[in-house]
């Protein structure tokens, strides 16, 4: 059989796990514990073969999540979290250590950001750069350099890193480098072309897209080779070399810190994904469709969004990804008011999140990017009037009129 599309993968990802009663979804396990008639078949389990024992760590229906994530991100092996955050400090929790060196993009979220004040003062040194710059992240390197973390597309400037060059540079010099591919979605970039060893993925945002879970996973792309990296523990230095940098974010983050998903929560992200080629194909459409009305409207003073000629790494973008996501932001000229605009909108919601099947906005430096003060946010920049936009699917000449009578 050739090769089957993004969405017929998903769609019948579950039963072709051979599920009981020919059920075309994963059913939803409750039990936390799981009973054994040997003894020595739970032992097993604790010795690392395959089963559960313990829904902190598993459950057949967070398998079936895995396994269809995991297709998803065309990777090796996958592990569901409680959100995109316990995905994302687990996994630096669980492979550095105190007087490791990690190469980090300034350009982060704004969580994000402060994660590298906490590993700072658990002793990892961490180097902000510029990631849209090679040569900055090659200057900074280090000779206690394990990680280079970056996200394919900046939230919420939308700064795309040197993804390829930063991946041949990690390559070359044996470094674990991490995507977050939050904002531009598996669906529309592969972050195994660009030779990611991690994949982080918000599943809140476009994966269930809904708005109605949390969730968030790592994926091991099988890139990497783990023999060669020091800080796995001597005891998981066992078995597939591939599966090491999983099982130890496994036993010492997921395990040891507890930051599992529920069953019920993995069956609505399941489902939820089924749809989100069509949901992205239309959200990528409309924001393209709004940055470029914003482009040309008086009221607006510049639109940050890969899909215009005018973004700086357009072209980046273009070659890179499927289409430029849904996400962008905007400044408004200098003495226009954006929580007046904001609150003049009708069908647009005034809220965090991203990726939901309704159009969101909000003010960028008051709210999720207010703790980090106004030096920090100018460094990644973030001006004090910038509106974040996380576009929907609602039909396009709706949003457009709504954004048109707002800014009259």
């Amino acid at each position: 059989m050739s090769e089957q599309g993004f969405t017929t993968k998903i769609v019948h990802s579950d039963r072709l796990l051979n599920l009981e009663y020919g059920a075309v979804h994963a059913p939803i396990h409750n039990s936390v514990p799981y009973g054994f008639d040997d003894v020595q078949d739970l032992i097993n389990i604790f010795q690392g073969q395959p089963g559960h024992a313990y829904a902190r760590q598993s459950t057949p229906t967070i398998d079936a999540l895995q396994h269809k994530l995991c297709q998803m991100d065309n990777g090796y092996a996958t592990l569901a979290f409680a959100s995109g955050m316990a995905a994302i400090v687990t996994t630096f929790l669980s492979l550095l250590k105190s007087g490791d060196h990690l190469i980090c993009s300034r350009f982060l979220f704004g969580n994000t950001n402060s994660v590298m004040g906490t590993l700072q003062s658990y002793g990892i040194e961490v180097t902000l750069v510029d990631t849209t710059n090679i040569e900055e992240v090659k200057a900074a390197q280090k000779d206690n350099t394990r990680m280079v973390f970056a996200e394919s597309i900046a939230n919420p400037v939308t700064q795309i890193s040197a993804l390829d060059a930063i991946g041949d540079f990690c390559e070359k010099e044996k470094l674990v480098y991490v995507i977050d591919n939050t904002m531009a979605s598996c669906y529309l970039f592969d972050a195994t072309t660009v030779k990611a060893s991690l994949i982080i993925t918000s599943l809140s945002k476009y994966v269930a897209g809904h708005g109605n879970a949390l969730g968030g996973a790592v994926t091991d792309s099988g890139l990497f080779d783990w023999q060669a990296y020091p800080n796995i523990f001597e005891g998981y230095r066992k078995g597939d070399s591939k599966m090491w940098g999983i099982s130890q974010i496994k036993k010492k983050g997921l395990r040891d810190m507890g930051g599992c998903m529920s069953s019920q929560i993995a069956h609505l992200i399941s489902v939820g994904s089924e749809t989100m080629e069509l949901r992205m194909d239309r959200q990528c459409d409309n924001a393209l469709l709004l940055a470029e009305f914003l482009e040309q409207h008086p009221k607006v003073a510049k639109v940050y969004y890969p899909g215009l000629n005018s973004h700086p790494q357009h072209d980046l973008a273009k070659r890179l990804f499927k289409k430029f996501g849904a996400i962008l932001s905007f400044d408004l000229i200098k003495d226009e008011d954006c929580c007046k605009v904001l609150n003049k909108l009708d069908i647009v919601i005034n809220a965090t999140h991203l990726g939901d099947n309704r159009t969101l906005a909000l003010p960028v430096a008051p709210t999720i990017y207010g703790e980090m003060g106004l030096a920090v946010r100018k460094q990644m920049g973030i001006s004090e009037t910038m509106v974040r936009c996380s576009i929907g699917i609602e039909n396009s000449a709706d949003l457009l009129a709504d954004f048109k009578q707002a800014l009259a």
